[in-house]
């Protein structure tokens, strides 16, 4: 493992321990540390913890505000990784389009409203078999089976469960 790989992973590993131990933040605390880590990866002039970052798209299928995504972006950023938003309120053909055009590594999706399960399987189920989809938002937390039913491969409930689940990807250099 190259050295500015293992100095962002054990910098976010003591905020995730920190968080561990002292309780998740507030989203302005989430904030306020995304920007430290930003500022912070900037000066030690780490690119990222991958010599070559994934792209991450990302989407909102029924959020017309993208608060959540608004978050991930910034620790997507913290940690390197390419990114493309598609937008707010995008349609799931726009966003397999987009998808089998740029073959993202990853796809980024809040999702509020259960009525879009049969949308969120058209969805999966027409995506590069490369592309793993992350999700956020409420219909997980209240039917923890959405996220298997719909093809969804990792709920992210917070920053921090995105920052766990992301440091588990060692296989791009």
């Amino acid at each position: 493992m190259e050295k500015f790989n293992l100095l962002l992973r054990n910098e976010l590993q003591k905020y995730l321990d920190q968080w561990k131990l002292k309780g998740i933040p507030t989203r302005s605390g989430f904030e306020s540390t995304a920007k430290k880590l930003i500022a912070w990866r900037t000066k030690k002039k780490i690119p990222g913890l991958w010599r070559h970052p994934p792209l991450f798209m990302t989407a909102t299928i029924d959020d017309g505000w993208g608060h959540g995504l608004s978050l991930i972006h910034q620790y997507a950023e913290v940690i390197g990784l390419r990114i493309k938003h598609l937008g707010l309120l995008q349609s799931s053909e726009k966003i397999i389009v987009e998808c089998n055009t740029d073959l993202p590594d990853f796809l980024g999706l809040t999702v509020l409203q259960f009525d879009t399960e049969d949308e969120l399987i058209h969805l999966t189920r027409h995506l590069p078999s490369t592309t793993v989809v992350i999700a956020g938002g409420p219909v997980f937390l209240k039917d923890p089976e959405f996220a298997e039913r719909s093809g969804i491969h990792y709920v992210a409930k917070n920053a921090a469960h995105f920052l766990t689940f992301m440091l588990g990807f060692t296989n791009f250099s």
